[in-house]
């Protein structure tokens, strides 16, 4: 009997631990069929994910969110199992949000097109008619290399000047759909989308207008008239073709799924930190296309892993996200780049170095001696000491003026914009660096025109062979395969490589002094950090300023107009008219019964369809009806509990109804309404930020906006409460001022205390 035990014991001890072992961590999903089983999906309102994520998954459990970013933070949270949308705008997500993977396999073929009312056929026809032009002449081929790079941000945005003769062109879109649709540095709304927008506008003659709204609006705005067409990544289906008329498919995409990317933590592992550049040879390595660096590195590591990136951002941000373990950089930049990313040190310095010189066409011989005859010069009336002395010793960032004649023509000069300091970067909407002052002294000194032109790395050198640009002033290391292919100057500086990676995968990180880099970041810096990214850069903070001017106007506007409203009806609700007393009941009970988003979409797209009227009024008329309809109630309850007495003996003594009203009722009333009306208001501020459904930017759609640009869920969004909050406390604040005018007895009751004092 004790052996049967003994045994049992054993055996349910087993049972335990492989239960336990079972569950101690869920396998990754890397595939579609991982997401069956009841997962939780999460969908944007108002698009077709969800009946897509039906049809595949019947037993899904569907989670709705306000947009495509906040799914994507709703899966990077754990909150849902897999996002799905349209897989380009998720690739972009994907692409500059750490953790998050998009499954290979689609859920569905889907098709883009824009939507124009069923009446709208002309506007269809020239729709078709310019997706045919634009793939015939090469354009649509030049969009889709920029708006969908594969890698890095797309864009930016041509300059397209509009005829206006035909009036104008009224585009509805979701400006939080990148790289469809969505804000870009200078507040600009850009995209693909809005770029075939622009065609379309330009070839109907007509300025294009970009109306900015909630993706779930579009097509009731569109209905209602309040735009000519709409697209946003906009899939086609048979039940939204039942009420617009849509264009052709004019790009095939798909609906995919977007997950936690698992592979981080098994890396992290599986993984040893580096102590020395013999530590890489079977490691994954970022260099930049065409580089010196990407021979270098393939030739000395035949066993690594070469990824090779188009620009110095992607391959920091594949650095940065791991999706390489160490990167090649010119050593005489990574003082910038440490200052922007503080978690990469270096691994190896100056592990070779080589000469920098300017590129150029090898038939060009004439401007090779010019520059030549120009370095000399410089080298050797101070000129060229005091560039190295600011750009590469002080590490300052301020260019000088350069003045010269422009009467030659113009001298195109091929750089790559973000390099970093101390060689190219954009400072202040203008290029600076020690790169880009060599290529404009030298314009100066043959009486050029400066045109830089920004270029892919590995495009430079097919660039000026073929004559497309003059001159290449971009850190262009001196090689002799390049050699056989372009022409060099006489080089104007020496640069040591170095090779950097994340100082946590570095056994004994050290900074460019030489010391032992800094540990972790406090909390100050992070939050400091995030500051910056979503105030200060690309002056983020003029989108919360604009939407707090907004926020601000309409919540004034409205309580003006509700206070107003609410006088009125009060004054029919007492009225001994039954018509006018019924006729207040009916709104009060109309307009307190009605939520205040289906108000003001119905005032919008229904009462003023046919009325081309700005939504910030739309916004104001619908919050203060509702307002009024409160405040009606607050002031008939306030006047109605003042003794009739009072009343009476007002009108006994001579007065007149409205001396008495003024007089004796109002300011005995106004006691009772302050403090009411003061919680309405406060609640009025707070329901205003509903308006981005009618395409009003306030300060909760600005939040919106920052986030689907730093996809950080946490600091917009504590951003935009603190300020409601100071907002709220502000107006508390002076209309209890306000409330102690009109009381006695707080009047007392504050001089007594300033009495005492």
């Amino acid at each position: 009997m004790d052996m049967i035990r003994y045994l049992a014991t054993w055996v349910l001890l087993l049972i335990v631990l492989s239960l336990g072992g079972c569950g101690e961590k869920e396998s990754s999903i890397t595939s579609l069929k991982m997401l069956e089983g009841g997962k939780t999906f999460a969908v944007p309102t108002g698009t077709a994910a969800d009946q897509f994520v039906k049809k595949k998954f019947p037993d899904a459990v569907i989670e709705y969110y306000n947009s495509v970013m906040d799914c994507a933070l709703a899966v990077k949270d754990g909150k849902a199992d897999a996002a799905v949308y349209d897989l380009p705008v998720l690739k972009n997500i994907a692409a500059k949000n750490e953790g998050l993977l998009v499954l290979p396999e689609l859920l569905f073929d889907d098709q883009y097109g824009f939507a124009v009312r069923l009446q709208d056929t002309l506007l269809k026809k020239a729709m078709d008619a310019v997706l045919d032009e634009l793939k015939s002449n090469g354009t649509y081929d030049e969009m889709s290399k920029r708006w969908f790079p594969g890698k890095g941000n797309p864009g930016p945005m041509p300059e397209l000047k509009f005829d206006e003769a035909n009036g104008v062109l009224k585009f509805g879109t979701a400006a939080i759909s990148e790289p469809m649709s969505y804000y870009d540095g200078q507040k600009n709304v850009v995209g693909f989308d809005v770029e075939f927008a622009s065609y379309i506008a330009k070839k109907l003659g007509r300025r294009l207008e970009v109306v900015d709204m909630e993706f779930g609006a579009m097509i009731p705005a569109l209905i209602a008239g309040k735009v000519d067409m709409i697209g946003a990544g906009l899939s086609i289906t048979e039940e939204r073709a039942k009420s617009v008329l849509f264009s052709r498919s004019y790009y095939k995409s798909g609906l995919a799924a977007m997950v936690e990317d698992g592979s981080k933590e098994d890396s992290e592992e599986s993984g040893t930190k580096m102590k020395s550049i013999g530590d890489i040879k079977t490691k994954r390595i970022g260099v930049l296309l065409g580089s010196i660096h990407d021979s270098y590195a393939t030739r000395t590591f035949p066993k690594a892993t070469i990824l090779q990136y188009q620009n110095l951002s992607d391959m920091l941000f594949g650095l940065n996200s791991e999706k390489v373990d160490v990167a090649f950089m010119d050593h005489t930049g990574l003082k910038d780049v440490f200052s922007k990313n503080p978690d990469l040190g270096v691994l190896a310095e100056n592990v070779f170095a080589v000469d920098i010189a300017a590129g150029l066409n090898q038939e060009n011989d004439s401007l090779r001696e010019q520059f030549n005859a120009f370095l000399k010069e410089i080298k050797s009336n101070g000129i060229y000491k005091d560039m190295t002395n600011r750009w590469m010793d002080k590490g300052l960032s301020e260019m000088p003026e350069i003045k010269g004649k422009t009467a030659n023509g113009q001298l195109k000069v091929g750089i790559v914009s973000d390099l970093g300091l101390p060689t190219t970067i954009m400072k202040d909407g203008r290029l600076v660096g020690f790169d880009i002052e060599m290529g404009e002294r030298f314009a100066a000194s043959i009486g050029k025109e400066y045109v830089p032109i920004d270029l892919q790395f590995a495009a430079m050198l097919a660039s000026v062979s073929t004559n497309k640009i003059d001159l290449i002033t971009s850190s262009l290391m001196i090689t002799e395969e390049r050699k056989k292919q372009i022409d060099f100057s006489d080089p104007y500086y020496n640069s040591g490589v170095s090779i950097i990676a994340k100082k946590e995968n570095i056994d004994r990180p050290f900074a460019l002094t030489g010391d032992p880099a800094a540990g972790k970041k406090t909390i100050f810096k992070s939050i400091s950090e995030s500051f910056y990214n979503n105030i200060i850069l690309e002056k983020r903070y003029l989108h919360i300023l604009d939407g707090l001017k907004v926020t601000l106007l309409i919540s004034l506007l409205a309580a003006l107009f509700g206070t107003f409203i609410g006088g009125l009806v009060c004054y029919m609700r007492m009225s001994k008219k039954r018509i006018l007393s019924e006729t207040a009941k009916i709104y009060i009970s109309l307009l307190r019964g009605t939520p205040v988003l289906v108000l003001l979409m119905i005032i919008y797209y229904v009462v003023f369809a046919s009325v081309n009227i700005n939504p910030l009024i739309v916004a104001v008329i619908a919050f203060g009806l509702n307002f009024g309809a409160y405040v009606s109630e607050m002031f008939r309850t306030s006047i109605e509990s003042i003794d009739r007495g009072q009343r009476e003996a007002a009108i006994a003594g001579g007065f007149t109804k409205i001396q008495t009203s003024a007089y004796i009722i109002i300011p005995q009333a106004m006691r009772h309404i302050l403090p009411v009306y003061k919680g309405e208001f406060i609640s009025l501020l707070k329901m205003t930020s509903i308006v981005g459904y009618i395409a009003v930017q306030d300060l909760t759609k600005a939040s919106d906006i920052i986030r689907s640009r730093t996809f950080d869920a946490f600091f917009p969004l504590i951003m935009v409460a603190i300020l409601y909050l100071l907002i709220a406390w502000l107006f508390t604040y002076i209309l209890g001022l306000i409330e102690i005018s009109v009381d006695p007895k707080s009047k007392r009751r504050k001089q007594r205390r300033e009495g005492g004092q």
